[in-house]
C-alpha cells in the first residue's frame, strides 16, 4: 500500500458487486495441421479456493487422427488460433465481479509466444516499485557508478517489504514522474504515465507495458537496457519477497517465482486495485506474467481473481506449447 489521494474529477467511476467462485479453463486440442495451426476448445473446472497459491494441474493434449489427407482445394483447413484469442478464451473462465476490470499479459520464454488480454490503463499501486528500481539502476549505469549503500537499503525494503517510505525516497532520487518517463522511453514502455507529485502509486500502466518491463529485467542482454549486474539485482530482490506478500502470479508456479505485488483501496470508493507481476516456472518452462485489476470489492476477492487469471493464462500458453 502507499500514499493515495481522494478521487478527482476524471478518475474512473467506481465499480462493485459480488464475486463468484472462479473457474479455470483447461485447454483441449481438437486438431492440428502440418503447419502447426490448432483448434482449441475450453471446458471449465472448479478452481476451489483461489486465494491459495497451489500450482495448476497440467493438461494433456490429444491429437485427433487424420482420416484423409487435406488437399490444397479443401475447405476444411483450420483457422490458426492467435495467442491473444487463446488467452481471451482462457480468461472467459475467470470470475470477475460486477464492475471490476481485469487485464493480463503473458510470455512463454521458451517459445517466445506472448499474448495480451485487455488494453486499459490501471493504477500501478506498488508494482511501480519495480519500475522505480529499474529506473534508478539505469541512471546509475549512465553515471558509471554502483548504487550507494543507502540506495541499496531503500531498494531492498521497497521491493522485499513493499516499504512506502523507501519508495518515496527513490521516487525522488529518479526525478519523480519525469525521471520515470525518461527511463521508460528507453525500456519501451509507451502506455505508462507517472503519478502526480509524490503519488507514485497512482502511476497509470497497462499489462502490455508491464510485460515489456519484465522482459527488461528477466530477458537477455540483447533485449535489455539494463546490464547483467542490474538485472541480477532486481531478480534477486523480486525472488525474496516477504512472507505474506508472495501471493499473485506465484499461484501459477509456487516454486521458483519472482514477483512484485500491488494493492490499494481507493479512498473515494473503497474499491481495491490488486496487481501482480513477475516470473514463474511450471513443468520446466518459464513464463513472464502481468495481471492488473481494479474495482474489486475486497482485497481477498481481488487476490482470488488475480491468482485465477494467472493460472488460466499459464495453462493456456502451456497447452499451446504442447500442440
Amino acid at each position: 500500500m502507499f500514499p493515495h489521494r481522494a478521487r478527482r474529477p476524471g478518475d474512473r467511476p467506481s465499480r462493485a458487486g459480488p464475486l463468484g467462485r472462479a473457474a479455470i479453463a483447461s485447454l483441449v486440442l481438437l486438431g492440428a495441421t502440418a503447419s502447426g495451426a490448432v483448434h482449441v476448445t475450453a471446458r471449465a473446472h472448479d478452481a476451489g479456493e483461489l486465494v491459495s497459491s497451489s500450482a495448476s494441474s497440467r493438461r494433456t493434449a490429444t491429437k485427433e487422427a487424420t482420416v484423409e489427407p487435406v488437399t490444397a482445394s479443401s475447405s476444411a483447413e483450420p483457422t490458426p488460433v492467435s495467442g491473444d484469442a487463446l488467452l481471451a478464451e482462457a480468461m472467459g473462465s475467470v470470475a470477475v465481479e460486477a464492475g471490476a476490470r481485469l487485464s493480463v499479459a503473458v510470455l512463454d520464454t521458451g517459445s517466445g509466444r506472448s499474448a495480451v488480454y485487455g488494453d486499459g490503463a490501471f493504477d500501478t499501486a506498488s508494482i511501480v516499485k519495480a519500475d522505480i528500481l529499474a529506473s534508478l539502476l539505469l541512471r546509475a549505469q549512465d553515471a558509471g557508478r554502483e548504487l550507494t549503500a543507502r540506495e541499496k537499503t531503500y531498494a531492498s525494503a521497497m521491493i522485499r517489504d513493499s516499504d512506502n517510505a523507501s519508495a518515496t525516497a527513490l521516487w525522488e532520487a529518479i526525478g519523480r514522474a519525469p525521471g520515470l518517463a525518461a527511463a521508460n522511453e528507453r525500456f519501451g514502455l509507451d502506455g505508462t504515465e507517472g503519478g502526480d507529485g509524490l503519488l507514485w502509486g497512482l502511476t497509470q500502466t497497462t499489462a502490455a507495458d508491464q510485460l515489456t518491463l519484465l522482459r527488461q529485467v528477466f530477458g537477455d542482454a540483447a533485449d535489455s537496457e539494463l546490464d547483467a549486474g542490474s538485472r541480477a539485482y532486481v531478480r534477486g530482490l523480486m525472488g525474496d519477497i516477504a512472507a505474506g506478500q508472495d501471493w499473485g502470479v506465484s499461484a501459477a508456479g509456487p516454486t521458483g517465482f519472482a514477483l512484485k505485488n500491488g494493492w490499494l483501496p481507493r479512498t473515494a470508493t473503497g474499491l481495491w486495485d490488486i496487481n501482480s507481476v513477475g516470473r514463474v516456472e511450471v513443468d520446466g518452462r518459464a513464463y513472464l506474467l502481468a495481471v492488473l485489476s481494479d474495482g474489486n470489492s475486497t482485497k481477498a476477492k481481488g487476490i482470488s481473481m488475480v491468482e485465477a487469471a494467472a493460472k488460466a493464462a499459464v495453462s493456456a500458453m502451456a497447452g499451446a506449447a504442447e500442440s
